[in-house]
């Protein structure tokens, strides 16, 4: 039989699907689970055997326990197998990296060796030695209806080659909604470790899903189908299912090469399925391609030909990697826990990541002034140098909303303390820029220093009288090596030591009123490999396979992976170190300001925009950097993490005036804007510069404190439905495949394009307008684009920006601060499309509050053009929309000049102009305020 063929040309015979399944007539309430005593009717193509599944159970465990003790399968394969697989479907049987794999290791493990090419650079290539057609796997033994889908067993008969195999699996489907599918396969006997993550249950089976499910009894597999299309999104019998105690791998065709995510990595948008590899492995190292990065996002979305979209979540914890191939095919391969999946069926790519966070939870509100532009630097020096530059801020009237320090505020880099000669002054600085509106971020990292005499620093000492710390497998403290010298690493697992963390805060609050914290080294970053001990011998610190994490160790600058903690071992909570953390870090701001919390973080995992933001960490100074933030910036918009955004100019190394104010322009447009430097490098804030790039920092910073109500409201949009703020251009026109590889441009929302600068010494750039009407931010002349790239005029002055067809923009006159815009009136730009349509939205509150949403303490604006009426329609309103007014409308797109406007039907003056734009001053509408404005 064929097992292993090319997914597109030969699929395995299927022996059940999920229609076959739900026309069975079993009794769903007593069906919750597979009925090992055989009291549930079987299906009917396992019917025909005659056994109960008991029966069938301890046979196929008798058959997989001689084959343990016969030492399995180790025959080479046949050399006509090997030969009928094409390289492109060659999927790798000997993934160690570090060794030299010959033709004896290959056909030691049952596999075909065929030497291929070396791919160019160094690259892994085309694998030499891979699965031939029938290298066994698991066999589908069982499968029974229960109240949300199905749940089956899954026999292997034949010993894996990695130790302690699991013979019998449990498979559980779970038909969640309509647009989402739950996939789970675990341990049959005993319980294994899964990711303590909050998900929603699903109460009922869905009634009308937009897929269809087959499976393959032998070898097992699944094939999803998206019903009205019949593309198959999933086939995992194109390879074996391996699961074995610390090695679990499954492998799945794709149905296009066109596929985004899985992070924390530097690259394109779109990922290259030419042979890589993305490892997930949080680690402490500046951006740099093909490394594993802070974070772990085992989240990939996919384009279908023809523009659908859809979404595969794998909740695992542990270290993994992503093998991708140009079948097209994916192997997902993992140290630990479950394979636990999640399939989200879109159908748009907005939709998939929707769909997403519907599991993962929907990013918190931000306050408003988190939204304004941010600064710091390693290197100030001391908090009146500090100071000096927030008061040359001010006095260029630059916008700043938060300032910030490094760990150079710290008494010798330990958390919780400041410098009492140097940062002596550092309250009162807090004290001032809580006077102008301005905010105060401090950084925090989480090794807490073992070294001061006991009794002198509180952290340490309650936290290790409490028993807060990582532990050795020793049961003390595990000792290692970050910024103030030897230090214990809190345990965030601990729910006691969210307490600690929290108290730790309120007496550092006491003496300086921060209003946000910055959290990093959190992967937790070690400046040793694992301790000052080293890491014990044992399969944790040196499982049977390690993924091809940086450094060859899972202990390469961070701690063993054998450490205790309160829920389990690090090997396991490693990734989650970070979301920990951030969690506590909200919670504990909550309790000491009582409003919106304000958390950046480096570390991150799927639901952590419930509690922080993000930079994209320690980039350097370079002009591929700058590019390289835009993916990164995306990609963190397709995990749920919208408050995102890299170092302003770079963080290490020095910049040029021309890389900075260009990087300025780009950086406005981040969704978390911070200009960020180190110690010892020349100082890159606005202030720093010649007066005419000063003056371009300045003109772009004020042009996004005038977005500040288009930009709060996406933020209410992602918060409530899981909307993007940044988002590729594909996800607006997913027919458009020239959209899909666009990285070096971003769309605010589904309205405004931004087409940054991306190189030296230019003048122009060229962006890409998908088929519709675009209009220029700033003046309003149009461009009916056929679907093209364009040579737009770029001095070093100017930042393109245009407004999409059929849009309604809300803006604000801007202030030095978001306070300070608040009070500002708006100005709604409405940018109409050929039909003379337009829709927008805004949401308005008091910037700061929690809840404000789901307390009804905030306004909702819905504003519509159509038929040469532009109406305002107030849906919800309270007490903070009265002192706010709307002044303005510009309408983009009036193709006649007006003979008069009237508003609310009394006539009003206006202004028209050559490239079609008509504005109407002086409304003086309040928010609450309903109205309909009519050009005749």
């Amino acid at each position: 039989m064929k097992l292993y063929q090319k997914l597109r040309t030969a699929v395995p015979r299927l022996v059940l699907s999920q229609e076959d399944e739900e026309e069975e007539e079993e009794e769903e309430e007593d069906a919750d689970t597979p009925t090992p005593t055989g009291h549930s009717r079987l299906a009917p193509w396992w019917v025909g055997s005659g056994l109960l599944l008991s029966a069938v159970l301890l046979s196929a465990v008798t058959v997989w326990v001689l084959r343990q003790v016969s030492g399995g399968w180790h025959g080479p394969a046949p050399p006509s197998q090997c030969q009928q697989v094409p390289e492109s479907h060659r999927f790798d049987c000997y993934p160690e990296r570090r060794v030299v794999v010959t033709r004896e290791l290959c056909e030691g493990r049952g596999c075909c060796f065929v030497e291929t090419s070396p791919a160019a650079g160094g690259r892994r290539g085309v694998p030499w030695c891979f699965y031939p057609p029938d290298f066994p796997s698991y066999a589908l033994q069982s499968l029974n209806q229960t109240a949300l889908g199905m749940a089956g067993l899954l026999v292997r008969r034949e010993k894996a080659y990695y130790p302690r195999d699991i013979g019998v699996l449990r498979l559980d489907v779970e038909l969640e909604t309509d647009t989402r599918l739950h996939v789970k396969i675990t341990d049959a006997a005993n319980p294994r470790y899964e990711v303590p993550l909050d998900v929603p249950r699903a109460k009922k089976r869905a009634e009308n899903p937009i897929y269809s499910l087959d499976f393959s009894k032998d070898p097992f597999g699944l094939l999803l189908r998206r019903r009205d299309t019949g593309t198959v999104l999933l086939n995992t019998t194109v390879a074996p299912l391996i699961f074995a105690d610390q090695f679990l791998q499954i492998s799945t065709a794709l149905p296009s090469r066109f596929l985004y995510g899985l992070g924390e990595h530097r690259s394109t948008l779109l990922h290259s399925l030419d042979w890589s590899t993305l490892t997930l492995w949080a680690r402490d190292v500046s951006p740099t391609e093909s490394f594993n990065l802070y974070g772990a996002h085992p989240f990939y979305l996919l384009l279908e030909e023809g523009g659908d979209a859809h979404g595969v979540f794998l909740l695992n914890s542990n270290a993994m990697e992503v093998a991708l191939q140009p079948a097209p095919a994916l192997t997902w391969r993992t140290i630990g826990g479950v394979l636990d999946f999640y399939i989200f069926l879109g159908p748009d790519p907005n939709a998939v990541i929707q769909q997403y966070q519907e599991v993962i939870g929907f990013p918190a509100m931000p306050p408003l002034w988190a939204l304004g532009f941010h600064l710091c630097r390693w290197g100030y020096g001391s908090s009146n140098e500090t100071w000096q530059t927030v008061r040359a801020m001010r006095n260029f009237q630059i916008p700043q909303d938060a300032q910030w320090n490094d760990i150079d505020y710290m008494d010798r880099y330990r958390d919780f303390t400041f410098d009492a000669q140097k940062f002596a002054s550092l309250p009162s600085l807090v004290e001032d820029l809580h006077k102008h509106g301005q905010h105060y971020v401090m950084i925090l990292d989480p090794g807490i220093s073992s070294t001061s005499p006991r009794g002198s620093y509180w952290p340490f000492d309650e936290g290790l009288r409490r028993g807060l710390f990582i532990n050795t497998t020793q049961g003390q403290p595990l000792i290692g090596q970050v910024w103030p010298g030897y230090t214990a690493f809190a345990d965030f697992s601990n729910v006691d030591t969210r307490q600690w963390w929290l108290e730790n805060l309120q007496r550092f609050h006491a003496h300086v009123p921060f209003d946000g914290v910055w959290i990093d080294m959190n992967e937790p970053s070690n400046f040793m490999d694992g301790s000052e001990e080293g890491c014990p011998p044992g399969e944790l610190d040196s499982p049977p396979y390690t993924p091809a994490v940086l450094g060859d160790s899972l202990s390469a600058k961070t701690v063993c992976a054998s450490a205790k903690q309160s829920t389990s071992v690090h090997y396991n909570l490693h990734n989650l170190y970070g979301l920990m953390e951030a969690e506590a870090t909200a919670s504990a701001l909550i309790q000491i300001r009582g409003k919106r919390p304000f958390v950046i973080s480096r570390s991150t995992f799927p639901s952590q925009g419930r509690y922080s933001g993000h930079w994209l960490g320690d980039n350097r100074s370079q002009w591929k950097d700058m590019y390289y933030s835009i993916p990164g910036m995306l990609s963190f918009s397709l995990f749920g993490i919208p408050l995102v955004g890299a170092d302003i100019c770079g963080f290490s190394g020095s910049t040029s005036e021309e890389l900075c104010t260009r990087w300025m322009q780009l950086g406005a447009f981040y969704p978390f804007s911070r200009n960020h430097n180190s110690q010892n490098e020349k100082a890159q804030d606005p202030t720093a510069f010649s007066p005419a790039a000063r003056t371009a920092m300045k003109d772009v910073l004020l042009t996004r404190y005038s977005l500040l109500p288009f930009l709060y409201t996406l933020f209410h949009r992602a918060h409530v439905h899981g909307d993007t703020v940044a988002r590729p251009l594909f996800f607006e026109f997913p027919q458009d495949t020239a959209t899909y590889g666009l990285d070096r441009q971003f769309l605010w929302g589904r309205s405004l394009l931004v087409t940054p600068v991306l190189e030296p010494g230019v003048d122009s750039v060229m962006g890409y307008f998908p088929r519709g009407m675009w209009y220029d931010f700033y003046t309003g002349s149009s461009v009916n684009s056929s679907g093209e790239m364009l040579k737009l005029s770029a001095p070093l002055e100017h930042l393109n920006l245009h407004l999409r067809e059929g849009s309604i923009l809300p803006t604000q006159k801007p202030g030095p601060t978001s306070k300070a815009s608040r009070g500002n009136p708006l100005r709604l730009i409405v940018a109409l499309s050929p039909g003379a349509t337009a829709w927008g939205d805004l949401f308005w509150d008091d910037g700061e509050s929690l809840d404000t949403f789901e307390r009804g303490s905030y306004s909702y604006l819905v504003f519509n053009a159509t038929e040469n009426v532009f109406t305002s329609r107030v849906l919800h309103t309270s007490t903070e929309a009265a002192s706010t007014t709307i002044g303005t409308l510009s309408i983009y797109g009036v193709r006649e000049p007006p003979h008069k406007v009237l508003l609310n039907g009394q006539e009003k003056p206006f202004s028209y102009l050559d490239n079609q734009v008509l504005t109407v001053s002086g409304l003086g509408m309040g928010l609450g305020q309903a109205f309909s404005l009519q050009w005749l």
